[in-house]
């Protein structure tokens, strides 16, 4: 029986390691780890402790125990991340990074400069474990989130960083609003999603 629910910080380091499955093979994440792939798992646990924990609003999907699937949103407003939380993460930023870490950091400022600004929910982060993918997990934790943007008649924006996912996302109701690339690296597709 599939179930979706809060994340909690118990669920951190299972969760995080679903995500660092999830993006082994996404073109943006292999670019930002070239060399070291199985450092994106410490990367998503420090996104979810001190960027999406603290929100209280990302989800994830279960089966019996195991958790199959992780969606980190972002309530209107507070998407942006701190200086404070920015200066808290360096240490781990820069071990997780490498040299790869200023490239990467040039990217992500880029992808919020390009951010907009109108009051909306904001999917960070999307991902199944590959052996659970194509059973409807990612598909519950969408429509879960965007009920309550259709109740609260508020808009929804992801990008993606996989040019196949973009007609999954259609599916929903999200359209490609443009196409950035990262510094020497591969595109991504922000998606707008107005409330049904």
């Amino acid at each position: 029986m599939n179930a979706v629910r809060d994340v909690t910080t118990i669920d951190t380091a299972q969760l995080a390691a679903v995500l660092g499955r999830a993006f082994a093979d996404d073109p943006v994440w292999h670019w930002m780890f070239p060399r070291h792939p199985e450092r994106m798992t410490d990367l998503f646990a420090m996104l979810l402790r001190h960027a999406h924990l603290p929100k209280g609003v990302s989800e994830l999907a279960t089966e019996g125990d195991s958790i199959l699937a992780g969606a980190l949103w972002d309530p209107p407003g507070r998407w942006k991340i701190s200086l404070i939380t920015q200066l808290r993460q360096a240490p781990v930023l820069v071990r997780v990074l490498g040299t790869r870490t200023f490239p990467v950091l040039r990217g992500l400022g880029e992808l919020e400069r390009a951010h907009p600004e109108r009051p909306h929910w904001y999917l960070a982060i999307l991902g199944t474990d590959p052996p659970a993918q194509g059973r409807g997990l990612g598909s519950a934790l969408l429509r879960s989130r965007l009920s309550r943007c259709d109740a609260e008649r508020l808009p929804a924006y992801l990008e993606s960083s996989k040019e196949s996912n973009v007609p999954y996302y259609e599916r929903f109701g999200f359209r490609v609003t443009g196409e950035m690339r990262m510094p020497g690296g591969p595109p991504v597709w922000p998606m707008w999603r107005e409330p049904r």
